[in-house]
């Protein structure tokens, strides 16, 4: 068999890299597709407001309501990005501007190592050592001194609860925060300090009215990053979150997740009409979200490097 040629090698090479990317992207497609024709029997029974804003979950009588494990989710997540951006952010920003590159380096490997630990490891931490200090700490604290407030009355002792959740979840998006936002902070040019500290200002001067302001869209997309990262989290979440069907009104309340609810009930009661859609429909609602904010942070970051 004669050797091909070097050129007819390389349109090989590119023909197959090219099919291969192509096929790596349609797998998003083909998981959006999927997912809408198993979800489709439910959506075309159950109009689409009532699965969405409905309270009611009751699979064996035919009720599918979707709002508390929405705001479940929402309320874990926005809990958790409340604790991880501030600590996250000024991480970053030692990282980037102060620390040393013998502390940078003994520090940023740490850092990255906790998105390599499993998401049931955090889980099992969450039990042994988050759910009692919200139990035994966090909640009487709290409870005593800010009870007169809704959001943080104590209506659920246990600890399992959105607090918990949050903190775990925290943990959890710290590197992806970290990583992206440090990158950015570098990347900002070093024409700008040096500018600004010719005139005068201090180095958290140029840092604060310089460095993050150019850097904003960076680190903003870096939070959505983590938000969407938070928000399809379920094992770690499921351990700890109490998995109560409720509207939460406190952050000591239990709640129930969108993906704790595929995680905990997809295999079982398959036998209950429209069941399996309805969990298939959580799921593609779920990606959907996902995707909206993965490609929120992607502009974010692409108009930064265009402007740069």
């Amino acid at each position: 068999m004669p050797f091909l040629s070097r050129p007819t090698l390389d349109r090989l090479a590119r023909g197959i890299m090219g099919a291969l990317t192509f096929a790596t992207g349609m797998l998003l497609v083909v998981m959006i597709v999927t997912l809408f024709i198993r979800a489709w029997p439910i959506l075309a029974i159950k109009p689409l407001n009532e699965l969405l804003f409905s309270t009611t979950w009751q699979p064996l009588e035919g009720a599918f309501g979707f709002y508390p494990f929405i705001i479940g989710t929402v309320w874990v997540t926005v809990m958790a990005m409340v604790i991880a951006v501030p600590p996250s952010i000024l991480t970053a920003i030692y990282l980037a501007e102060y620390a040393s590159p013998t502390t940078r380096e003994i520090v940023k490997p740490l850092i990255d190592l906790l998105a390599g630990i499993p998401s049931v490891v955090y889980g099992i931490w969450g039990v042994l050592t988050v759910v009692p200090f919200v139990q035994n700490v966090a909640a009487p604290f709290l409870g005593r001194w800010l009870g007169f407030i809704p959001l943080f009355q104590v209506n659920n002792p246990t600890g399992y609860g959105i607090l918990a959740g949050g903190i775990v979840l925290a943990v959890m998006v710290f590197p992806v925060i970290i990583a992206v936002a440090q990158e950015v902070i570098e990347a900002v040019p070093h024409g700008l300090r040096e500018a600004s500290l010719a005139l005068g200002a201090t180095r958290w001067q140029t840092i604060k009215h310089v460095v993050l302001r150019y850097a904003l869209p960076g680190v903003m997309a870096a939070i959505v990053l983590g938000f969407s990262r938070a928000f399809g989290e379920t094992m770690a979440v499921l351990m700890v979150v109490g998995n109560t069907v409720q509207v939460p009104h406190s952050i000591f309340d239990a709640a129930y997740p969108l993906p704790a609810l595929i995680a905990n009930n997809y295999g079982e009661m398959m036998s209950v009409p429209l069941y399996d859609s309805a969990l298939l429909g959580a799921a593609l609602i779920l990606l959907l979200v996902v995707l909206a904010f993965n490609l929120i942070s992607r502009a974010i970051l692409m108009n930064l490097v265009r402007f740069e």
